[in-house]
């Protein structure tokens, strides 16, 4: 019998070499092999276009470029290259010589999106004194909305039950608990830092005297709430606005020292996504250091297509290497539906770091499944 198998990354193939019981010192010589990359570049000279083509053809991968580039027809192509680590890593030494066409730039940006992409963990202090420790094993960060007005009515919590709310969300899975004081629906009405602060601080106060080894995160746009917050024991910043709303944050964040979630944050959907996405991020990580984890933002100025999109891509941000955070449960793309929701997490297992979500228990169950899945 003869069929395919899905090997995905390295781990795959190791399994499958133990099965065969091949030679041991084999694999550091297959592994390099076991994965087709995908990598997709914009409006890139067509002389350089056609350098890479040939140059990826004769290490046994490929590109693929506009039609004119081989007449010269046009003066730049988009261009997207396929090949394993080694025949680009191979290329990427080729480039070192190559400073013609824009591929001095292109070959610094194309080492860095390769390099990030094999980053696989983070390590995070807090000022409380915790650790977040983020990998391809999906963890959940659960919802506690302390306000009257969030789009999902159940996940609305009083200050006098929170603390069982957290302990149930605790007990069923929950690696982060995310305190969010202000509804950011579509056509959410803000309200200033003085009302955030009178229902956040309360009952995070409780929470941290509760579960003091809790990770919190606190759900805030405002650099007086955050400042606050962190004060009060907050783990972990959620600015749904990517600092748009308030451009204070980033010199918050810095002086507070705390692990902050940059969100892309638009008005309306673009032509582009996953590149509009990529640029944007670009630019915002020159105002920000220290521990980040980025989130594409789901529904935040995008249409359903364009959800599907970033979902489907959603390696793209890999390239920034830094981990990610999915916030899609219930939202309008999905029908708001729990059932939408928890495929969607099967589906987003390993390759996020965290999914924010309003059901810990059926989330968890979906990502337990996909784990037990890759891990055969």
């Amino acid at each position: 019998m003869i069929y395919p198998v899905n090997v995905r990354d390295s781990r795959d193939l190791l399994k499958i070499c133990s099965r065969i019981q091949t030679d041991p010192r084999a694999f550091a010589y297959l592994s390099p092999k076991s994965n087709v990359f995908h990598f997709f570049a914009e409006h890139v000279d067509y002389r350089a276009a056609a350098f890479l083509k040939q140059e990826l053809l004769a290490r046994g991968g490929d590109t693929i470029v506009t039609k004119h580039v081989i007449d010269g027809k046009t003066d730049f192509s988009d261009v997207l290259m396929m090949g394993t680590a080694s025949q680009l890593k191979s290329l990427l030494e080729k480039l070192k010589a190559m400073d013609c066409w824009g591929l001095k730039n292109f070959r610094e940006e194309f080492s860095r999106a390769f390099a990030n992409l094999h980053i696989r963990e983070w390590h995070m202090k807090t000022p409380a004194g915790h650790e977040i420790i983020l990998n391809d094993d999906t963890k959940l960060m659960a919802i506690l909305n302390l306000t009257p007005d969030s789009f999902h009515e159940a996940s609305r919590v009083g200050a006098g039950e929170v603390v069982a709310r957290a302990e149930k969300f605790l007990s069923q899975g929950a690696y982060v608990l995310d305190l969010g004081a202000e509804s950011t629906r579509p056509g959410f009405e803000p309200v200033d830092a003085v009302e955030e602060l009178a229902r956040l601080l309360p009952p995070l106060k409780m929470l941290r005297k509760e579960f003091p080894d809790a990770l919190i995160s606190v759900d805030t746009y405002k650099s007086a709430t955050a400042d606050a917050a962190v004060s009060e024991g907050a783990d972990l910043i959620n600015d749904i606005s990517g600092f748009e709303l308030d451009p204070t944050m980033p010199e918050t964040i810095s002086r507070l020292g705390v692990p902050y979630v940059l969100s892309h944050y638009q008005s309306e959907p673009c032509e582009n996504i996953l590149g509009a996405m990529n640029l944007y991020f670009t630019e915002k990580l020159k105002s920000l250091g220290g521990n980040l984890i980025l989130d594409p933002g789901l529904g935040f100025g995008k249409n359903s297509e364009d959800n599907f999109a970033i979902v489907k891509n959603l390696e793209s941000l890999k390239v920034f290497g830094l981990p990610i955070l999915v916030g899609h449960s219930r939202k309008r793309f999905t029908g708001k539906n729990l059932f939408a929701t928890v495929a969607l997490s099967g589906m987003l297992y390993g390759r996020a770091s965290l999914l924010r979500v309003h059901d810990i228990e059926e989330n968890l169950q979906a990502l337990s499944m996909a784990k037990e899945l890759l891990e055969l």
